[in-house]
């Protein structure tokens, strides 16, 4: 999937003008007003990952329903950045101390996601399935935050999301103050500032300048680029192309 631009009319070449919507280039030997298109580029550079300290690791706390529908609300945190095995024991460990159950003899086997803490972006319902809060919490770990901004973006299902780790690291295009803030770095490492700067006579630079503005909402648009903001600032990115 791919970014092109609106094509505009052709600018007389021996009268270089300012284009409301600037023309990327694919060439350096190319003239302004000429047609381009802009691709994200699929060796993106290294993304800067944050590492969370001890105590923001995703967890969940479980409640026994059978103690709660009898007055008591009984259950325990859990750490959720492990595999999902654990997180059943932990469970089943719980539920098997209930203290309903021990005093009327009966079996504590239904539970429930009463609260989480650390999970970020991502959704947590009551019932959700341990398998996908296992994975996530693990990412959240492993990547920050911006990992719970990908699993909502894009409805994580641990059951068809294998190589999570894998799809979020393609995905992941880093943390910028904006999405022009983007848009600048990518033209700027594709050189299409410096096939601009190249085509124009230098006392004209000051007067012809690239729509950042426009180029970023057009990434958007196309949905070539996905993105959450971040709280207290800036936003997380995504390359939605796949």
């Amino acid at each position: 999937m791919h970014y092109e631009q609106p094509t505009p009319d052709e600018a007389d070449q021996n009268q270089p003008e300012a284009s409301a919507n600037p023309p990327p280039g694919e060439a350096l030997d190319e003239q302004v007003g000429d047609v381009y298109r802009a691709e994200l580029p699929d060796d993106k550079a290294p993304v800067t990952i944050e590492r969370l300290d001890e105590g923001d690791r995703p967890r969940i706390w479980v409640g026994s329903w059978l103690d709660y529908n009898n007055g008591v609300l009984y259950g325990q945190w859990i750490d959720a950045d492990r595999d999902a095995d654990d997180l059943w024991g932990d469970i089943e460990t719980m539920l098997a101390a209930s203290p309903t159950a021990q005093e009327h003899g009966e079996v504590a086997e239904d539970w429930g996601i009463f609260d989480h803490e650390n999970f970020g972006d991502a959704t947590v319902s009551e019932q959700d399935s341990i398998d996908r809060l296992s994975r996530i919490a693990k990412g959240i770990t492993e990547h920050g935050q911006a990992f719970a901004a990908w699993a909502e973006l894009t409805d994580f299902d641990a059951t068809e999301d294998a190589d999570t780790d894998e799809r979020f690291s393609e995905a992941y295009l880093g943390e910028y103050d904006s999405l022009e803030a983007y848009a600048e770095q990518l033209l700027d490492d594709l050189g299409y500032q410096e096939l601009l700067d190249r085509a124009l006579p230098e006392h004209l630079h000051r007067y012809v300048e690239i729509n950042l503005a426009g180029f970023a909402q057009d990434l958007w648009l196309s949905g070539d680029v996905a993105l959450c903001h971040k709280q207290g600032g800036g936003v997380w990115l995504f390359d939605n192309r796949n």
